[in-house]
C-alpha cells in the first residue's frame, strides 16, 4: 500500500495550506477537494494512486496534520467525542475542525454552543443539510445573524422533502418561528401546509398559541366575559372566547382528531396544558372560589367553565401509560388514546358553540 499521496496532489495540497483557508470538504464522488478562501472557492482534483477510500484517508490525515497538529492525522478521540460535549472548545478550535474535511466534525461545530454567525456560514458551506440548519438556527447568535435568512429560506423550501416525516415536521417548523426571521407571508404559507398534514400546526400551538396566522372570528359573547381581577375563569373565557382563543382550540381539535403519531400527541397535549396554565397553576380552592365568582357575574359562563376544566386536567403525562405499553401510531394509536381524545373534542365544541 501506498503511504504517500501523489505528488501532484501533495504540491497542490501545500500551496492550499499557504492560503488562508476558511473550510474545506471532499466531494467524494467526484474526487475533488473544495477550499472556501477570503477569495472565495478553490478546487483540486485528486489523482489517487490507490484504492479511492484509502486515498481518501490520506488526504484527511494530511488535512488534520496542517490543521490539528495532529501526526497521526484525524484524532482517534475525535470520533468518540459526544455531539453534546463541545462547551469546552474555543472559537479557534471550532474553526480548525472544518479545515479537515470530516462530516462528524462539522456536526461537532454545528452543535457547539460556541457557534458564531461566521462559523455558521463555513459550517453551512462545508454541509448544508436539513439537520444542520435546523441546529444552527436554534442559536440566537445565528438567527439575530447574516446566516438567519439564509438557514431558514433553506427550510422552507425543503419542508416539502420531509413528506411524512411528523417529527422533522415538528423540529423543522419549531427551529423557524424560534428564529424569529421569517416574513409573515412565510409563515402563513407554512400554517396553510396544516391543512394536509396537521403537525404543521402544532408548532405554532406550542411557540405562539397567541399570535396564530389567519385567525378566527371571535366568539360573540367574548365582550361579555366579566373582567374580574386575578380570576383564572376570567382569564381563561377571554382568552379561549377571543378570536386567536377560537383559532387556538379548533386548530388543537384539528390535530387531535387525526394525529398520526404519538410525538404529534404529546407536543400537541403539552401545548394545549400551557395554555390551559391560568387553570393548572392555582390549587383547587383557589379555583373553586374563582369560578363561583365568575358565575356569581355571569352563569350563562357555566358549560364554558366546565369546558376548560376539562381541557386543564391533561398534558402529554396523561397519555403516557398508553404510550409507555404501546408503539402504534396512526389509526390503532387514535383508537387507544379515544378515551381521553374525545372529552377534550367534546370541551372544545362547547367553547366553539354560539350561544
Amino acid at each position: 500500500m501506498n503511504d504517500e499521496l501523489s505528488p501532484e496532489d501533495e504540491l497542490r495540497l501545500n500551496v492550499l495550506f499557504n492560503t488562508e483557508l476558511k473550510a474545506v470538504r471532499i466531494d467524494e464522488s467526484n474526487m475533488t477537494l473544495w477550499a472556501l478562501t477570503p477569495q472565495g472557492e478553490a478546487s483540486v482534483p485528486l489523482k489517487p494512486n490507490e484504492r479511492p477510500d484509502r486515498y481518501l484517508k490520506r488526504v484527511r490525515e494530511l488535512l488534520s496534520g496542517h490543521a490539528l497538529g495532529s501526526p497521526g492525522g484525524y484524532p482517534v478521540h475525535l470520533t468518540r467525542w459526544t455531539r453534546q460535549s463541545q462547551a469546552g472548545l474555543s472559537n479557534q478550535h471550532l474553526a480548525q475542525l472544518l479545515l479537515i474535511a470530516e462530516e462528524e466534525a462539522v456536526v461537532a461545530v454545528v452543535h457547539s454552543p460556541a457557534l458564531t454567525d461566521e462559523l455558521a456560514r463555513y459550517a453551512w458551506w462545508c454541509m448544508p443539510t436539513i439537520e444542520n440548519a435546523r441546529l444552527m438556527l436554534m442559536r440566537d447568535v445565528v438567527c439575530q445573524g447574516s446566516m438567519g435568512r439564509t438557514l431558514a429560506e433553506f427550510l422552507v423550501d425543503h419542508l416539502a422533502f420531509l413528506h411524512e416525516d411528523d417529527v422533522g415536521i415538528l423540529d423543522t417548523v419549531a427551529v423557524m418561528l424560534y428564529s424569529g426571521v421569517l416574513t409573515d407571508a412565510e409563515r402563513l404559507a407554512i400554517w396553510k401546509r396544516g391543512n394536509s398534514r396537521n403537525s404543521y400546526y402544532v408548532a405554532f400551538l406550542e411557540l405562539q398559541p397567541d399570535n396564530l396566522p389567519n385567525p378566527r372570528a371571535a366568539r360573540t359573547d367574548h365582550a361579555s366575559v366579566p373582567h374580574l381581577d386575578g380570576n383564572p375563569y376570567s382569564v381563561m373565557l377571554e382568552k379561549a372566547l377571543s378570536g386567536q382563543g377560537q383559532t387556538f382550540i379548533a386548530t388543537t381539535a384539528t390535530i387531535l382528531e387525526r394525529p398520526e403519531n404519538q410525538e404529534v400527541v404529546n407536543h400537541a397535549l403539552n401545548a394545549l396544558a400551557l395554555w390551559c396554565a391560568p387553570l393548572r397553576q392555582v390549587d383547587a380552592a383557589t379555583r373553586s372560589a374563582a369560578r363561583k365568582a365568575l358565575l356569581g357575574a355571569a352563569p350563562q359562563f357555566a358549560s364554558d367553565c366546565d369546558a376548560l376544566d376539562a381541557l386543564a386536567t391533561v398534558d402529554a403525562d396523561t397519555v403516557r401509560p398508553i404510550f409507555l405499553k404501546t408503539t402504534a401510531i396512526g389509526s390503532l394509536m387514535r383508537r387507544k388514546i379515544q378515551p381521553i381524545v374525545t372529552p377534550l373534542l367534546d370541551a372544545i365544541t362547547a367553547l366553539r358553540r354560539q350561544p
